[in-house]
């Protein structure tokens, strides 16, 4: 009896069990049951939803990724103004040295083209000079006395080439050396010398500058004469004796 009783209660408990345990698989196939029969547009508006929360929270970084894009792009945008302006200034200061250098160039050529023209027009007012070359003389009598009548002339001292030659052949035979050692000058001791045989006190007296002082020089001996004869007689063409 007492083993029976057990064996039914054990049994009840068994029963029991089977049945909360069919119930719950029941409800797992009534939920299983309810999702299937759920219409096809829950699942879509559940997505969407889902999809719209996600956009909700996305929203915010993009937002923020175009704004840092926006300022790049604008603070690049700055950066090539400020460029392009300092290449137009640049281009702007280098043309207007070109042409400053340009005037300055032109400048300078018309002057140098002004003071050309001006000094081609001296040339013509100013009159041709020749070169005249310098006038030679033979070293001999004649030479001596041509030389001497230029000099003459250019000092106003009156003369000619016979009052000179008749007088020095007389004088001293045209020797440029001769001195008197015989006459009173000599005995005065100061001898005539020289081509025209002049005293030294006055070969110093008349003297013609631009000659020399050598009382033997031919060409200084016969101008200093011929001075001393214009002054005394008043040209050596008037001399026809000692003087």
């Amino acid at each position: 009896m007492p083993k029976n009783i057990l064996t039914r209660a054990y049994s009840r408990t068994l029963t029991k069990q089977r049945k909360i345990a069919i119930a719950g698989v029941g409800a797992l196939g009534a939920a299983a049951l309810a999702f299937t029969t759920v219409p096809g547009n829950a699942q879509t508006v559940t997505t969407d939803a889902a999809a719209a929360q996600q956009v909700h929270y996305a929203d915010t970084p993009v937002k923020d990724v175009k704004g840092s894009l926006t300022d790049r792009l604008a603070g690049q945008t700055v950066k090539l103004d400020a460029v392009a302006k300092q290449q137009a200034e640049a281009k702007k200061q280098a043309d207007a040295k070109k042409q400053a250098d340009a005037k300055k160039a032109e400048a300078q050529k018309q002057a140098a083209q002004e003071r050309a023209d001006k000094a081609a027009s001296r040339s013509v007012q100013r009159p041709a000079v020749q070169m005249v070359a310098a006038k030679t003389y033979s070293n001999n009598l004649d030479g001596w006395i041509r030389q001497s009548l230029d000099i003459m002339k250019s000092k106003g001292i009156p003369g000619s080439y016979h009052g000179l030659h008749k007088n020095i052949m007389r004088e001293s035979s045209g020797n440029p050396m001769a001195i008197n050692d015989w006459d009173v000058n000599a005995v005065n001791g100061i001898p005539s010398k020289g081509l025209l045989q002049v005293i030294p006190p006055t070969f110093t007296a008349y003297h013609v500058a631009g000659t020399s002082w050598n009382i033997y020089d031919p060409v200084a001996n016969i101008t200093a004469a011929a001075n001393y004869a214009a002054d005394k007689y008043g040209s050596i063409d008037n001399v026809n004796s000692a003087y």
